[in-house]
């Protein structure tokens, strides 16, 4: 008899443990792999997934010219930052990957970002490479688009903030520009952290 009660008792505990494991889990995720990178951030340090290991963390394509959608893409960002702030959530890192390589150096991404209420000491805006890199990049790792035409100083690019577990997977996308489910991506980032 005190054995079964044992066994029941052992039973219920991975019963209950795999069911919390469960609640760890996002509906439907993306679980596309990011590669290997390491760039130049608006500090001018080195900066890439060595420092983003074990860290949930954020990401978004943007440009200091741009005259339509990083602003509000970036305003945004903001936004979700100081929301996960109020919860008490401060270990989440920010990344916004430049498509404008050429033109935005280290000293423009910090202009940029004076802009705009942030932490940037857990925001890294990244530059540091060939406009065919992030092209590349972005679309292998995230599966959007960067074109910088040559008829115009605008680039064309994707508008949406990633969430990326700390295995180093996005997990979820999300509309950057309007309609920005703030409660839904804060909901996500609190059930993979």
């Amino acid at each position: 008899m005190k054995q079964f009660r044992t066994l029941t008792l052992l039973i219920t505990i991975l019963i209950l443990a795999l069911a919390a494991g469960c609640t760890k889990q996002l509906k439907d995720p993306l679980n596309w792999d990011i590669e290997s990178f390491t760039f130049t951030d608006q500090n001018h340090k080195a900066f890439g997934t060595k420092n983003l290991q074990n860290k949930v963390w954020v990401a978004d394509f943007i440009f200091t010219s741009c005259t339509t959608v990083c602003p509000p893409m970036t305003a945004n960002m903001a936004r979700l930052q100081n929301m996960l702030t109020k919860e008490g959530i401060t270990d989440v890192e920010f990344v916004s990957f430049s498509v404008d390589p050429t033109v935005d150096t280290p000293e423009k991404l910090k202009e940029f970002i004076g802009k705009y209420d942030m932490n940037a000491t857990k925001w890294h805006f990244l530059t540091g490479y060939s406009q065919e890199k992030i092209s590349s990049f972005a679309q292998k790792n995230f599966k959007t688009l960067v074109n910088k035409p040559a008829s115009t100083d605008q680039v064309v690019h994707g508008t949406s903030l990633y969430v990326i577990d700390k295995s180093g997977h996005v997990v979820k996308s999300y509309s950057a520009v309007q309609n920005t489910p703030y409660e839904e991506i804060i909901k996500d980032i609190k059930t993979i952290r």
